[in-house]
């Protein structure tokens, strides 16, 4: 009796987080930004990237544009969620072929 607690198992995931640095000569305006945006929209995961002490939701549009990232700077992504890995992934491989530039 008293052994009614196996459900402590949802904080074992965490996130996962890795830094990128953006290679987009204009750095992320509104095409490179509404890409990346697109991206993030396939994963169900919570997806944002701080930058200079702010976070910005990766998911909006307005969100990214209003962290005015330049060519060159250095940003984090974290994922967290149950496809946290693959977004994370689809994100940096995004970033870093360009965003379509």
């Amino acid at each position: 009796m008293g052994e009614e607690q196996p459900e402590t198992k949802l904080e074992d995931e965490g996130m996962v987080s890795q830094k990128v640095v953006i290679k987009n000569p204009t750095g992320l305006h509104l095409r490179p930004a509404g890409i990346l945006c697109k991206e993030a929209m396939q994963f169900k995961s919570l997806i944002t990237f701080t930058f200079r002490d702010n976070t910005a939701n990766a998911k909006s549009v307005l969100s990214v544009l209003g962290a005015c990232v330049k060519c060159g700077d250095e940003i984090e992504f974290v994922c967290d969620g149950e496809d946290e890995e693959e977004a994370l992934k689809a994100l940096i491989d995004a970033i870093e072929s360009g965003l379509g530039e």
